[in-house]
């Protein structure tokens, strides 16, 4: 808990003034007012992130965090728990979604057992740091212990703390977790106060009677349960997933070190909400990548005041669309730093 609390108290807000000289400088660069949109709000943001006037995106981390959820026992996915090991393997041979988009990029991929079902075998390229073989049945009782959920988050922090000795300059968040969008829907309905109903999708491709079923599930979850909406640890701890926490815990430690931090689906969106019920400071660090076909992930970027970049119908996870994301940051500070000034081009600017 001394790291958990030593990491919030490390956040502080976004420098305010190096946004507002931003956008003066983004005002003279060799365009209309405005004109690059979205692309000119990023480069602000970012600057003011990093405190820096002319920040670098070049070292790009995705982490990916793999972990399963007891839940699955009540049929609540069209996928056994099974893929989620065999989906970590994927990973570590570079041929899942998230490596392809990474490289497209330009950014490395942390892959995170911290909670798989089953021993993976030793990979260097695999960080172990499980905290069980899985949550237990939330349907039945609390997902996992407090302690459990305070360590999870921990091991996010240390996780980004080493990562963060060979340099991070932007981050993007990922996951892998046969149903960790049931997880996920139940910490939604939690905290934003939204139906069941209102915030429960399909997940890796559900019919209507498993769609039934998921949400029927989710209902007795909450119910049996009884998490605490002005407790973040103890939604986490009922309702939640050791890769939802861990996620949580990057996302704290990467505020607390002044990096920007790039949400992707609707799981890593979970984890940022419990990012910011924990230590709300931290919104200020996130981007919100895209908007994903779960309906739950709408609701939470509302909540918490954030537009996505995108909206490309994504629905993958792993960090897909936070690699997207993390591209179009990249442009935009190459916007900020490489365009010309009216002044420098020798370029007229517009009559008063």
């Amino acid at each position: 808990m001394q790291k958990l609390t030593e990491t919030i108290k490390k956040i502080i807000e976004p420098d305010s003034k190096l946004t507002a000289a931003t956008q003066s400088r983004l005002d003279n660069l060799t365009k209309p007012l405005g004109s690059l949109g979205r692309l000119e709000e990023l480069a602000k943001q970012i600057a003011g992130i990093t405190g820096k006037e002319n920040p670098e995106l070049i070292k790009k981390v995705i982490f990916t965090l793999a972990a399963d959820h007891g839940v699955t026992a009540e049929g609540v996915s069209a996928f056994p728990k099974e893929v989620t090991a065999q989906m970590v393997y994927n990973f570590l041979r570079g041929g899942a979604g998230i490596n392809v988009l990474a490289k497209h990029v330009g950014a490395k991929v942390v892959v995170v057992d911290i909670g798989v079902a089953e021993d993976l075998k030793p990979d260097c390229n695999l960080v172990i740091r499980k905290i069980a073989y899985g949550t237990k049945n939330m349907a039945k009782g609390p997902a996992m212990s407090r302690d459990e959920a305070v360590k999870a988050i921990c091991v996010g922090i240390e996780i980004f703390e080493e990562e963060y000795l060979h340099g991070v300059d932007i981050i993007g968040t990922g996951e892998m977790g046969i149903g960790n969008t049931t997880s996920a829907s139940a910490i939604t309905a939690c905290f934003t106060g939204s139906a069941v109903d209102t915030v429960v999708g399909r997940g890796t491709g559900l019919d209507d009677s498993g769609l039934k079923n998921k949400i029927e599930v989710i209902k007795k979850s909450l119910s049996i349960n009884k998490p605490d909406a002005n407790d973040a640890l103890d939604v986490l701890s009922k309702i939640g997933g050791f890769e939802i926490a861990g996620l949580a815990g990057i996302i704290l430690a990467a505020a607390a070190k002044r990096t920007p931090v790039v949400i992707d689906g609707f799981i890593s969106a979970a984890a940022s909400l419990v990012a910011f019920k924990i230590a709300p400071k931290v919104k200020g660090y996130m981007i919100a990548a895209h908007n994903s076909v779960e309906r739950g992930h709408k609701i939470i970027l509302e909540h918490l005041g954030l537009k996505p970049l995108m909206d490309l119908d994504l629905r993958l996870g792993e960090g897909t669309g936070g690699a997207l994301g993390i591209g179009l940051a990249d442009a935009s500070i190459k916007i900020l730093t490489q365009m010309a000034t009216f002044k420098s081009a020798n370029v007229a600017e517009k009559k008063e």
